[in-house]
């Protein structure tokens, strides 16, 4: 029995901090713990687990045998700090449950994995004053580099928010990289990894019109995103090309959702808007208007013919399967990743990147007569 006053007696903890040293204590072991079970210094210990100063054998296995009993984890904070730690992936995107941002997020993890990262993938739900906030906080966690992932309006806050994720993200050693977003302009420290939206959108318009349609319903995205401004564009493009008119009555824009096609190609079709095609934006919109279209009693592509955007992977099993843009949304993961690192383990880099879209085509689109 140890009294009170008696010198041998164990001192407590100090208030607000808690131990666990494996015999039924609670909070977590520090290094000092480890230090005394094992008999040797705090410095030992810390050299021990680093693995940057020579540690005899034994010595390493007392350690680690500590660690073990202690269940001891090591404060990965302190060792980022020091630069012991690579700083984790971080991805922001809009919408985590989006098939597209989806792809794009596992090409990323699948990268910073091979590369020995963690990643750390955060939704801002269209809320800026959210995504300032992860920005923020990835930079506290010394994150290596920052992806903001999607679609984005192109407006003088935008610019003007984008420049200063930059430039605090490069002062505290981190990396911007917009993902298919177009490139800010100025000279920032950023990374830009984009897909052609023009190219593709054009491919798709294109493939309409050599098959003879000419009244191609366009179901367009959010006139300000900087996705649907370019796909647009790629229309546009292709309607001149072949010295067909824009019709504004075909270009109906909306949301990239699913229940958005269905119900902008119902609303067509009750306008009394004749179109023998339709382009939709995305896959998901492409599987809305489907459903309008068998619900109106009409056959794709024997009545309407029907092209999406994105290439998500059920696409190919629809009845009929539908002709699309494939996106490489992995690769684009997988680039941004590699892009930002090798810049900053100072290998030279491309900071813009554009990868190629391609038209797939399926059974969704059938000529008109001559």
């Amino acid at each position: 029995m140890v009294h009170e006053d008696d010198p041998r007696r164990t001192p407590e903890p100090k208030p607000g901090r808690r131990r666990n040293n494996g015999t039924g204590g609670s909070g977590p072991s520090t290094i000092r713990d480890v230090a005394a079970q094992a008999g040797v210094s705090v410095a030992t210990v810390s050299r021990a687990l680093a693995g940057n100063y020579p540690v005899s054998a034994a010595t390493r296995a007392r350690v680690m045998a500590a660690v073990e009993s202690l269940h001891y984890v090591a404060n990965v904070h302190a060792k980022a700090l020091s630069g012991r730690v690579a700083g984790p992936i971080a991805l922001v995107l809009q919408d985590i449950t989006g098939p597209s941002l989806a792809h794009v997020a596992a090409g990323a993890e699948q990268e910073a994995a091979a590369r020995g990262r963690l990643s750390l993938v955060c939704a801002t739900h269209d809320d800026s004053e959210r995504e300032d906030d992860l920005v923020q906080l990835m930079r506290e966690q010394h994150a290596a580099a920052v992806l903001l992932v999607g679609a984005a309006v192109q407006d003088d806050a935008y610019q003007q928010r984008m420049a200063e994720y930059a430039r605090v993200l490069d002062a505290a050693g981190s990396r911007l990289v917009l993902v298919g977003r177009p490139p800010l302009p100025g000279d920032l420290p950023v990374t830009v990894v984009e897909y052609d939206n023009r190219g593709g959108a054009f491919q798709a318009a294109d493939h309409l019109l050599t098959a003879g349609h000419r009244r191609i319903l366009f179901l367009s995205g959010i006139p300000e995103f900087s996705t649907s401004v370019q796909r647009k564009e790629g229309y546009l493009h292709a309607l001149r090309a072949h010295g067909v008119p824009y019709e504004e009555e075909l270009d109906v824009s909306g949301p990239y959702t699913r229940p958005s096609g269905y119900q902008r190609t119902r609303d067509t079709m009750n306008a009394g808007v004749e179109f023998t095609a339709i382009l939709a934006g995305t896959d998901l919109v492409a599987l809305g208007a489907l459903a309008a279209l068998r619900e109106a009693g009409l056959d794709v592509p024997g009545d309407i013919s029907l092209v999406g955007f994105d290439d998500i992977p059920f696409v190919a099993d629809l009845t009929p399967a539908l002709t699309t843009v494939r996106v490489p949304y992995v690769d684009l993961g997988r680039a941004a990743v590699r892009l930002a690192l090798e810049g900053q383990d100072g290998m030279a880099g491309d900071e813009h990147v554009v990868l190629s879209t391609q038209l797939v085509i399926r059974r969704s689109v059938s000529p008109l007569p001559r």
